[in-house]
């Protein structure tokens, strides 16, 4: 198993709570279908408002394995990312997009399977004409998101690990894995659950 599917069988609620600098933005960006899970390196966009010139260039620049994170400025007037644009981004091998505004075209980017989280949808197109700003510093939802740093998303939200210290979330997740396992085990044999969750009194385990 890789190293980003590892991550994306922990999910963000275990990786959220584990990893010691995760970061977990507080907008609502959601799967565009239930289910679709994403992890990969943040490649990082701000596009102006009713403008997507900035993530076509986005798409031509990105690696395989990238997520396109994308800066709208918590619009959802327009949809600046759409079908066509997904499969671009899956003739490219990019992970999947995160964006912090619309998007356009859900049953059929859904129905490709490509992963996009947003705050909603908007059918309203944009002109392209502004080129935007790439590979920035980004803050969305109140947390700062640098070129590079892992992006991992699910159907309960965004989690961000620093570049510099996903190893160590992964392993803190994978440890927190093991601990809930032992625990299931406990309260599936009828062990009282305040006992297991160690919280009556005096009880330290």
């Amino acid at each position: 198993m890789t190293f980003t599917h590892r991550l994306v069988a922990l999910g963000t609620a275990t990786l959220g709570e584990a990893a010691q600098d995760a970061r977990i933005p507080k907008a609502q960006l959601r799967p565009v279908r239930p289910g679709m899970r994403l992890a990969g390196p943040a490649r990082t966009v701000r596009c102006l408002h009713g403008d997507n010139l900035a993530l076509h260039l986005a798409i031509d620049r990105a690696r395989t394995g990238d997520v396109l994170v994308v800066d709208y400025g918590e619009n959802i007037d327009s949809g600046p990312f759409g079908e066509l644009m997904a499969l671009a981004c899956q003739m490219r091998g990019i992970a999947g997009l995160v964006i912090d505004g619309a998007v356009r075209d859900s049953d059929q980017i859904a129905a490709m399977g490509f992963p996009v989280f947003s705050r909603g949808l908007n059918i309203r197109g944009t002109t392209k004409l502004n080129r935007g700003e790439l590979d920035i510093n980004l803050k969305i939802g109140g947390v700062m998101i640098y070129p590079g740093d892992m992006i991992v998303a699910d159907s309960d939200g965004v989690v961000v690990l620093p570049a510099s210290s996903v190893k160590e979330g992964l392993l803190a997740g994978e440890m927190r894995v093991v601990n809930e396992k032992r625990m299931m085990r406990r309260l599936r044999s009828g062990e009282p659950a305040l006992q297991v969750f160690g919280l009556l009194r005096g009880d330290t385990s």
